[in-house]
């Protein structure tokens, strides 16, 4: 299959960006109902590290720092992101290049954070030195008995249904009306440089996979993905669980309690890790993964023609309500706004991604 042509130009790291940042660090979300959102998080594996009635801090696993935050709310809503930075000296050049100030004070932990807001209203904190970790999980990874290298000799392995246990946040995907912007903000901003893009017959990028500039130690091929759509909207949170057989057994786990199952298990092609997605109670979509790809700063970003099809190897195709939006009044009108707004963002542009992914 020919490689499909890329038509833009500014999908490729800054040239001198902000700040490079090195971890992604925790989610924030307001929910009308905390008991609610603990019992399907703490089902999904994330273990509760604080709770008030006004606020829910959950983390990884026992030995690392929270990774999701709740605010009680009488609406449902997606409000941002916390990153880490290498030092204070990075963190006080982000805040002179965006006239903004370091805040000082304590969430869980000291904190010194500057806090952006991206082209879309999210709310994008960046925090000086990471948490150290020391992860508390409940059992070493499986040990696998390869064909031709045999390793686990005279020993069973049972793996009954149990949380999922979940190693960190890996990343999330959000969506927007305008992509280059958006793009643009994020590589010179965050330093974050593209492993992989997605793009239509006509070469205009719908998806693209970004990953963190760490220099000749490897990371993940993305941290944060960015879709071509006609709103600003959190498309879902992936964390990176022990093994695969985590993933098996957590499905059946959540399965049994009544959640709402999304997609999966597969294999993605683009970062090629080991998925299952479900749903919270407010629709949000949180995927376990596994066994992702991981690239240094130099590897080359790759094109690849946008598809549902292209969204896994095997496993369920991808189902056409995972992404497909729920039309009502509001969102017509934010549709019709931002075709006003964003000169990247068209009718057909939205017609050919709709014929493409379904």
């Amino acid at each position: 299959m020919d490689t499909p042509t890329l038509a833009v130009d500014y999908l490729k790291a800054s040239v001198a960006p902000d700040i490079k940042v090195t971890r992604l660090g925790y989610l924030r979300f307001e929910r009308p109902d905390l008991d609610l959102a603990e019992r399907f998080l703490s089902d999904f594996g994330l273990v509760t590290v604080h709770k008030s009635p006004q606020d829910l801090y959950l983390a990884a696993n026992p030995g690392s720092s929270w990774c999701y935050h709740i605010r009680r709310s009488d609406q449902a809503k997606f409000l941002g992101f916390g990153f880490d930075c290498a030092s204070l000296e990075d963190l006080q050049k982000l805040a002179t290049e965006h006239n903004q100030h370091i805040e000082q004070g304590e969430e869980l932990a000291p904190y010194a954070r500057v806090i952006l807001n991206d082209p879309n209203g999210f709310r994008v904190e960046i925090n000086a030195a990471a948490s150290a970790f020391d992860y508390g999980l409940p059992r070493n990874a499986a040990t696998l008995n390869h064909s031709n290298s045999p390793e686990r000799i005279n020993a069973m392995q049972e793996f009954p249904a149990a949380p999922s246990p979940i190693v960190k946040l890996g990343h999330l995907v959000i969506e927007t009306a305008g992509y280059e912007e958006t793009v643009k903000w994020y590589t010179k901003t965050l330093g974050l440089i593209p492993s992989d893009t997605q793009v239509l017959p006509s070469g205009d990028p719908i998806v693209t996979f970004f990953r963190m500039d760490l220099g000749d130690t490897p990371t993940d091929h993305h941290t944060i993905a960015i879709a071509h759509t006609f709103q600003a909207a959190f498309s879902h949170a992936a964390f990176e669980t022990l093994d695969i057989d985590a993933i098996g057994a957590g499905q059946q786990w959540l399965r049994d309690r009544g959640w709402r199952h999304a997609w999966g298990i597969g294999r993605h092609v683009l970062g090629s890790q080991v998925f299952d997605y479900w749903s919270d109670p407010w629709g949000a979509h949180h995927e376990h993964y596994a066994d992702g790809d991981v690239f240094t700063a130099d590897h080359a970003m790759g094109v690849s023609a946008a598809s549902a099809q292209a969204m896994s190897q095997w496993g369920q195709v991808m189902p056409a309500q995972f992404i497909k939006p729920k039309l009502t009044l509001e969102t017509l009108i934010t549709l019709v706004k931002n075709l006003r707004k964003h000169s990247d963002l068209t009718v057909k542009k939205l017609a050919a991604i709709a014929k493409v992914m379904t």
